[in-house]
């Protein structure tokens, strides 16, 4: 990773610059981590930028949205109960204490085991309420070692997941959907391009998890819970705006649609 320069991003930085409309009708909170540990300002820039996207995205499809900085705060757990969904967001690696392996790990950046217990507390809260849950990147790791699964800590050959050193960290991946999965469901065909910048993925599954998207080398790169909730992970990052808007949209909406539907189960939440 490129050498830190005590880049500080702020909420300010990435919350929408407008309020949410008034015909909102869900709250979403959206979990993210603004601050890395030795953070370059390639890594400073990405946050702000798929952070600011999400929010405004959310926002811009009828949602009210709360960010809970992991690397800032607790879980806002009083927060979490009065929301319909949960949308986490990728960051740093996560400890490998968390998912059992030691020893040294090549490429591993922004190590932050406090954001890590944050994270999987929230997650394991998800799963226990039956929230809707769409965990992006390190979200769909995080998800993976929160329901007992391992992380393969460095992607070797990594050429289909990552840029090489000296180019951009994210490139254009082609996946497949599995059938029978709500991905597959959601985007409507086998095969789908995605934005990818990751050099660690799913390995063991966690208990109640199933594979819905895989690399052309095998890699996992989704997965959902196989219990009738709405508990989705993907690797890929549908956040970055180099990649495909109409894509964004169906996944954000497809989420924010069953967070309506439990907000017309729990109105009183809201």
């Amino acid at each position: 990773m490129p050498s830190s320069h005590n880049l500080v991003l702020t909420r300010a930085e990435v919350m929408p610059d407008r309020p949410a409309p008034a015909e909102a009708d869900v709250d979403i909170a959206v979990v993210a981590q603004l601050n890395l540990p030795q953070q370059s300002r390639e890594t400073h820039g990405l946050l702000r930028r798929f952070t600011t996207v999400t929010l405004q995205s959310l926002q811009d499809l009828g949602a009210r949205v709360h960010l809970i900085d992991v690397t800032s705060e607790e879980p806002d757990f009083e927060l979490l109960d009065r929301s319909h969904g949960v949308l986490m967001l990728g960051g740093g690696d996560i400890d490998p204490s968390f998912y059992g392996h030691s020893g040294e790990i090549a490429n591993e950046y922004g190590r932050d085991p406090v954001s890590d217990t944050r994270q999987l507390a929230i997650t394991r809260w998800a799963i226990d309420t039956d929230a809707a849950l769409l965990a992006i990147c390190r979200g769909s790791q995080i998800l993976n070692v929160a329901c007992g699964g391992t992380i393969i800590p460095d992607i070797q050959p990594s050429h289909l997941h990552h840029g090489a050193e000296g180019e951009p960290s994210f490139l254009d991946e082609t996946l497949t959907l599995l059938p029978g999965t709500k991905v597959r469901n959601i985007f409507g065909r086998e095969r789908l391009t995605v934005r990818s910048g990751h050099h660690q993925a799913v390995d063991a599954l966690g208990a109640g998890l199933r594979v819905t998207a895989v690399a052309d080398d095998g890699v996992v790169e989704g997965t959902e819970r196989i219990d009738n909730t709405w508990i989705l992970g993907v690797q890929w990052h549908p956040e970055d705006d180099a990649g495909s808007e109409q894509d964004r949209i169906a996944l954000f909406n497809a989420f924010l649609d069953e967070a309506r539907t439990r907000a017309s189960l729990t109105p009183s939440r809201g």
